[in-house]
């Protein structure tokens, strides 16, 4: 047989699927669409490393180049300081600069220097503080709009950003003096845990996509099968109808191409509209990478007639019909379970092989294992359906119509609901990882929220700015309690002792009773009192024999650096610094963890112990209570901070830390599982709705008849709860299973067994919404029109 005979069988099959009337164009149209949602998942996923790449491009870009080290003053340099803020549990980052000459570089995405007083905001910060919802943050940028901030200097369009130019940046409360931008800090390997996560989700996020589009080249099968039983009674043979066949899936599938090159590249045009698990990104950042694109690309026409050409292995069309439509042969078992021994024989070896220390693992090794792993409990599905199907018979008629038409079709039922499987039994060993996995990633801070949440700092500069920087802080709206302490420094008086370069030093807190106890066990307190802080070495605090170098009780104390070091700068006051001494009854007492979860350590003393107003360049460190009644607690915090100090530091206290590199993995998991369940509901939807249009004569027969619409519902019903209960039982199985397999590389444990149930539950949505979704479709079906031959 030449090639030239090959080709125009396939050809004639491509003009089947848009010349064969209205059944086979609507047909086409559904797998079209099928396989274009699949392809613009698999080309978004192929883009994601471009987008997280150029993300980071970005940010190292308008970042201040800090490999050199500017000393002094130049036309070109600039002091900036780096702030970070929260609005709303929206993180708004910006960036103070103060120009030391008449030339500084102007920041990137900027048209030029904004003004002394001015601001550049990203085009979603404008928007954010020129509607009401911004009133609040407003009140938080005293500054100016002088332009927007262009994409040069954004990580995404979402982002809340400004670039203020400010005349209060000084050598004493900037970050560091800079001539450029564009610096970039060389990141560390990752984490070979972090590793396994990332192949695992990999496998788990693309193969229900792949799945997906081997169902959606089989959409129809039933119609088509009977044109080629015609085409046999005009003298095809057997294998001229196979190739008939692959033509006409390969014309659908070369459509879906098309038609999943348009998806994607209207969810590229608006990429920045969304934003998923915090990630947001530019039209011009979503480009596949060309190799993963090429490979989808090629894949997916390829799958096409391979499962299709499968898939008529087991019909024989013959001139008067397709065997098919008797009693089909048992599914085998066998080959089923020894995928899944394959798979299972790649992974068991890898127990105990991934360790934290190590940056490496067996990337195709346990990309293979779970591999097989899945596409086995895919193909065990079919099986489990057709043998639980086959032993149910009693109940209503709605019961009875639905599994008898599942005994007739499990495999297209199980093909509808494979994706569930895939993706259910891959979210639940991605569960089991992320739950363990989290312990080693996730550290407790130690911070106490019950006793404060909100810390800031201020540089006072002097006692009674202080003690009005607390004041402020108690008169805040939504602030419940005030931690608020006066801090200071003692230096020891005398001379500097043989070999000191330093005078030994301790820190000095002044505040009232209810305050001191924050950071002390104190036996008991009255204003006038003094305690010697002593936190006996804990959390690398320094031994108290240094502690006691420069206080005990008793002890003579300066309250200025006596020696300053020479490189230290120039004090404008001159002569002896102030000094005092510590009360000999002062009593020493034990460190307690203050609430940010840290052991201090000094001298605790009460207002009237001390003229704080002798206190060397005092800081104001305030903790907060808030309010749960009132709204926008924390933000009028905030934005108190904001008015006494804009290079206050204010510090959002929580129990527990998660590794950054942990986070952005998890962060880019949601992101694939979210798009994947969206395919997956999408799919089972498609499916579903092409059984109806395959089966709308016999729905319009049986309405014809006498039965009743609620009836038939209701076993759209059932017939799309069975497969899925079935599957969803399976998935519980093989996912638990999987996990098991999974955590055992890393020699962890399973911390919860129940971790499937949220799995079930979207589940048992996706039937609900599947089955409400088809009732227009499935009623329209049920018209006595539908009885009509042309």
């Amino acid at each position: 047989m030449t090639l030239r005979t090959r080709l125009r069988d396939l050809a004639l099959g491509a003009r089947f699927s848009v010349a064969g009337g209205r059944s086979g164009r609507l047909r086409t149209l559904l797998t079209a669409t099928g396989v274009g949602f699949g392809v613009a998942l698999l080309l978004l996923a192929a883009s994601l490393p471009n987008m997280l790449f150029q993300r980071e491009v970005r940010e190292s870009v308008r970042a201040v180049d800090g490999s050199g080290t500017v000393d002094a003053p130049r036309p070109d340099s600039f002091l900036h300081l780096g702030r970070t803020t929260v609005y709303r549990d929206d993180v708004v980052s910006g960036l103070l600069l103060r120009p030391e000459g008449d030339r500084p570089p102007v920041p990137p995405g900027a048209a030029a220097f904004p003004a002394r007083g001015e601001m550049l905001v990203s085009p979603a910060l404008r928007e954010l503080l020129d509607s009401p919802e911004g009133a609040l943050l407003k009140e938080r940028l005293p500054y100016r709009i002088g332009g927007t901030i262009g994409p040069a200097g954004l990580i995404g369009p979402a982002e809340l950003r400004y670039v203020a130019h400010v005349g209060f940046l000084t050598t004493d409360n900037f970050d560091g003096r800079g001539v450029r931008y564009g610096w970039s800090v060389p990141e560390e390997p990752m984490n070979a845990f972090l590793i396994l996560l990332v192949v695992v989700a990999c496998v788990v996020l693309l193969l229900p996509v792949l799945v997906f589009i081997a169902t959606a080249v089989r959409f129809g099968g039933e119609q088509r099968d009977r044109r080629l039983a015609a085409l046999r009674l005009v003298g095809a043979d057997t294998a001229m109808v196979r190739r008939i066949a692959a033509g006409e899936s390969l014309a659908g599938s070369l459509l879906g191409l098309l038609v999943g090159l348009g998806l994607f590249a209207v969810a590229r045009r608006f990429a920045g509209a969304f934003t998923l698990w915090d990630v947001n990104a530019y039209p011009g950042d979503v480009v596949p990478m060309p190799a993963l694109a090429a490979l989808a690309l090629v894949a997916v026409p390829v799958s096409s007639v391979v499962v299709t050409l499968f898939a008529m292995r087991g019909v024989i069309v013959e001139p008067l019909g397709v065997v098919r439509t008797s009693t089909p042969r048992r599914r085998r078992l066998w080959w089923r379970l020894l995928l899944l021994a394959a798979g299972a024989a790649l992974l068991v070896p890898l127990r105990g092989e991934v360790q934290v220390t190590e940056a490496s693992i067996d990337t195709v090794g346990v990309a293979a294992g779970t591999t097989l792993a899945l596409i086995g409990l895919t193909t065990l599905l079919p099986w489990l359906v057709e043998a639980g199907v086959k032993r149910l018979h009693a109940g209503p008629v709605a019961w009875q119509l639905a599994v008898r038409r599942l005994q007739l079709s499990s495999g297209t039922a199980a093909r509808a609901v494979s994706g569930i499987v895939v993706a259910a039994t891959g979210a639940i060993a991605l569960q089991m990882l992320f739950q363990a996995m989290e312990n080693d990633f996730t550290q407790g801070t130690g911070q106490d929220v019950s006793r404060a949440e909100i810390v800031v700092g201020v540089d006072a500069g002097s006692a009674g700015a202080a003690r009005e920087t607390i004041a402020r802080f108690e008169r805040t709206e939504g602030v419940r309690d005030v931690v608020g302490i006066v801090e200071s420094h003692v230096w020891r008086s005398g001379p500097l002792g043989k070999g000191e370069e330093y005078t030994p030093m301790s820190s000095l807190r002044v505040g009232d009773c209810a305050s001191l106890a924050e950071f002390a066990r104190l036996p008991s307190c009255k204003d006038g009192d003094v305690f010697v802080l002593l936190a006996h070495g804990a959390q690398g605090s320094p031994p108290d024999s240094f502690v006691t170098r420069a206080v005990r009780p008793g002890a003579l104390v300066a309250l200025r650096d006596p020696h300053p070091h020479p490189s230290a700068p120039e004090r404008a006051e001159g002569g002896p610094p102030p000094r005092w001494r510590i009360p000999a009854t002062a009593r020493v007492v034990d460190s307690r963890p203050d609430p940010t979860g840290m052991y201090q350590y000094g001298v605790l003393a009460t207002p009237s112990a001390i003229d704080a107003a002798r206190l060397d360049d005092p800081d104001a460190q305030t903790m907060v209570r808030l309010d749960p009644a009132v709204p926008d607690a924390a933000d009028h915090v905030r934005n108190t901070a904001e008015e006494i100090d804009p290079t206050s530091w204010v510090r959002t206290l929580a129990e527990t830390e998660r590794d950054a590199a942990f986070g952005s993995v998890r962060t880019g998991i949601l992101v694939g599982s979210t798009l994947t369940m969206l395919l997956v509901a999408a799919s089972l939807l498609v499916a579903t709705l092409e059984q109806l249009r395959d089966r709308g004569r016999l729905l319009s027969s049986l309405v014809a008849f006498g039965t009743r619409r609620s009836t038939l519902s209701w076993s759209v019903l059932w017939q799309t709860a069975v497969p899925i209960t079935i599957g969803l039982v399976l998935s519980v199985a093989g996912g638990t299973g999987l996990g098991v397999v999974l955590l055992a590389m890393g020699g962890q444990r399973v911390q919860d067994w129940w971790v499937f149930l949220p799995v079930v539950g979207i589940g048992l949505g996706l039937i609900a919404a599947v089955t409400l979704l088809s009732m227009p479709v499935l009623w329209r079906l049920m018209r006595a029109d539908g009885l009509r031959t042309e």
